[in-house]
């Protein structure tokens, strides 16, 4: 079947290797190609069973296998048909029904990412293997794009661990496990060490397996928890929901409440009919418009992480040892995720003493994942080695990626350059952390210009999903996929970027952020700014947030921009900010008092006196709340691609939710494209908002030019 998307390979043990890789395309897909040739091969096993022994299923590609295809699946949702939505997943369903089935081992090895359709295809498996390998993400995250597994994702995995369990770890927060999370998980069977070792592991399991069945298909299984019904099922039904409301926050999310209702009415049935009710309850998110928006994200987020920067015949980059200089919060949680990543580090500072209390951090991380059985002694301990705390630049001798974390002072910065560089390896990539200084301009402080860029972490850096990589006047496309290749390595999404003060990250940080104030400027009550943000679906409170990064990094942002600028013309939300830092002393958390009250850096409450220093209040309706920071964050990205920070459609979008844009609406321009009325209704209402509240609402031309001619923002 060398024609074909899935390669077959018969052994001379008798093993039939499959190997997906679709010609047509980078990443596998479930697109009409994949499916025949699926339905093909299902056809040929059951045919020839006394041929072989057993299957492994396997990759060519980087990507295991993604889920449909956006081309195919994404038309019949603008159509709303419900019919050909349905018959999709319910093809798909039965062609993994009959692999499960065949009376032969079956084994997935997992040889790269595993979100969504690809997991789906390995739980139909009868074992899964996967290397630990950086950068290999499995999972089931469609809830957060809106949707709901359709491929038997609830069913499967229901009945793997229980109603309660399946919700709770895996399906409702769409976590995406590392390989030895999701062994720890239960999503995967094993875990091998290398690659090479994983078709082998494959070929013994199946030696020592002739004849598995799945546990729901054998006569004496038993739903993990036993069958939940009557005033326990109340009892969990209502457990939840308390769950969910506490998770959403007050957002009204349809996607989570289809799935918790597939998950516990599908474990009431048998298989077949628990296939047909997750189908359903598809098909009813699929016919809402927002749906699609949460589709696009879904493929957004997997071109995202896809390397397209790489040169032909140029090998991904992996280091061999990272000089992180600079020991403080940012530095010390980059130090951390690459050791995590098996790779030596060398963290600098001006002394010894300030490189060991940053690598304390990771050492906290670290007896603290020991603490709760998710680590051994050993790996900790290993970690550990792994970085060395340093304040000689010789310590930095021979490293290949160099990320600069110190202070945002550009003539700093350029001194760490000058220092630094010439101990490195002569070809190390050499990136600053810098979240807002431009790229070109630091160049200038490096021998290699083109080995220049920039890698914006977000703090905690243990915790947050993306960096934003971003290229400078001079940076060479190589420089820019090894960025990508060691962003992945540590199993975060790059967001690759053009240079301008603020990039784009800090530039949604501060349209979001920064409108919060203009609301306390108009005397809106604070519960009030913080509960439109959480209803929205944002992320998290902007004050709160405010708070966490520091009211005092806001206020440099401010005075940077007044001496860039040579004006110091304020919003009133700058002036809010201003006078918490200069006439209030409220510089943020770290500090002990900002937007709110702390003691022994926990949050108290809101600070009482946040309605007595600003106002007077305006009777501003909740719903314009809720409207200003979503419209405020949507110009600001549209502004962006005006402007040429952003590229392309899939890099704003997915920029935004991972910025904290909400992640049901598919990313700012997709809110702009699918708003009541188009890029036409969005401009109408921005208009209304510039109005009332201000100019910073009025679209740019990008989006007033859509809704003249009738087509979509972005490209």
């Amino acid at each position: 079947m060398t024609d074909n998307v899935i390669n077959w390979a018969l052994g001379s043990d008798g093993i039939v290797v499959l190997t997906l890789d679709d010609p047509s395309q980078s990443t596998n897909t479930w697109n009409t190609p994949f499916r025949q040739s699926l339905a093909d091969v299902v056809d040929r096993l059951e045919a020839d069973r006394d041929g072989y022994v057993g299957v492994i299923i396997t990759s060519g590609k980087e990507v295991f296998s993604a889920g449909a295809d956006l081309k195919e699946i994404g038309p019949l949702m603008d159509r709303a048909d419900a019919a050909e939505i349905a018959t999709f997943f319910d093809h798909a369903k039965a062609l993994l029904r009959r692999l499960e089935r065949l009376g032969k081992p079956v084994v997935a090895a997992i040889n790269g990412t595993a979100l969504g359709g690809g997991l789906e295809l390995a739980l139909a498996a009868h074992h899964r293997i996967a290397p630990d390998r950086p950068g290999i993400q499995i999972g089931l995250p469609e809830v957060t794009l809106g949707v709901i597994p359709g491929a038997g994702g609830v069913v499967r995995t229901v009945r793997m661990f229980g109603v309660a369990a399946a919700l709770t770890n895996v399906l409702l927060n769409g976590t995406k496990f590392s390989p030895r999370k999701a062994l720890a998980a239960g999503l995967v069977d094993a875990v091998v060490d290398t690659d090479a070792e994983l078709l082998p592991a494959a070929r013994a399991w199946i030696t020592a397996n002739p004849a598995p069945v799945q546990p729901w298909d054998r006569k004496s299984y038993t739903l993990p928890g036993g069958p939940v019904t009557g005033a326990e099922l109340s009892q969990q039904v209502l457990a939840l929901s308390a769950t969910l409301r506490k998770q959403l926050k007050g957002a009204d999310l349809p996607a989570p409440r289809n799935l918790i209702a597939a998950a516990i009415e599908g474990s009431l049935v048998d298989f077949a009919a628990a296939e047909t009710i997750e189908t359903r309850y598809l098909v009813n998110l699929s016919l809402n418009p927002l749906t699609a928006n949460g589709v696009q994200s879904f493929f957004d987020l997997q071109k995202a992480n896809r390397n397209d920067y790489r040169p032909a015949g140029v090998a991904p980059f992996r280091p061999t040892k990272v000089a992180v200089v600079g020991a403080g919060m940012m530095g010390a949680g980059i130090a951390y995720e690459y050791a995590k990543a098996g790779v030596a580090v060398a963290l600098k500072d001006i002394s010894v003493e300030a490189a060991e209390r940053g690598k304390s951090y990771s050492r906290t991380l670290a007896e603290a994942a020991v603490a709760k059985g998710r680590w051994t002694r050993q790996r900790a301990d290993e970690l550990l080695n792994r970085i060395t705390a340093a304040a000689d630049d010789a310590d930095l001798a021979g490293a290949d990626l160099m990320i600069e974390a110190v202070f945002e002072d550009p003539g700093l910065k350029k001194k760490t350059y000058a220092q630094v560089e010439p101990v490195l390896d002569a070809t190390a990539l050499l990136a600053s952390n810098t979240s807002q200084i431009p790229i070109t301009g630091l160049a200038e402080g490096v021998t290699r210009p083109e080995a220049f860029i920039g890698m914006h972490f977000s703090s905690p850096v243990d915790k947050m999903p993306m960096v934003e990589v971003v290229k400078g006047a001079l940076t060479s496309r190589e420089s820019v996929s090894r960025a990508v290749d060691v962003v992945r390595l540590i199993n975060k999404t790059p967001i690759v970027v053009n240079d301008g003060r603020g990039f784009y990250l800090t530039r949604l940080f501060m349209a979001a952020t920064f409108e919060a104030c203009e609301m306390v400027a108009d005397g809106v009550p604070a519960t009030s700014i913080e509960q439109a943000a959480l209803q929205n679906g944002m992320l998290t409170q902007p004050l709160l947030v405010l708070d966490q990064v520091s009211l005092s990094l806001s206020r440099s942002i401010i005075a940077d921009r007044e001496a860039e600028t040579g004006t110091d013309k304020r919003t009133a939300g700058e002036g809010v900010i201003i006078r918490m830092v200069d006439q209030f002393g409220r510089l943020g958390r770290a500090a002990g008092a900002g937007f709110y009250d702390y003691a022994d850096g926990k949050r108290l409450t809101l600070w009482p006196g946040l309605s007595d220093a600003f106002g007077p209040a305006r009777d501003i309706p909740f719903q314009d709340l809720r409207d200003r920071y979503l419209f405020r964050v949507a110009l600001e990205v549209a502004a962006c691609l005006q402007e040429g920070i952003v590229e392309t459609t899939a890099t704003a979008n997915v920029g935004s939710v991972m910025g904290g844009f909400p992640a049901g609406t598919g990313g700012a321009l997709s809110f702009i494209n699918s708003y009541d009325g188009g890029p036409s209704g969005f401009v109408a209402r921005a208009r209304e908002l510039a109005q009332t509240y201000g100019e910073r609402f009025l679209p740019p031309a990008v989006v007033v030019d859509a809704a003249t001619n009738g087509t979509r923002v972005g490209h």
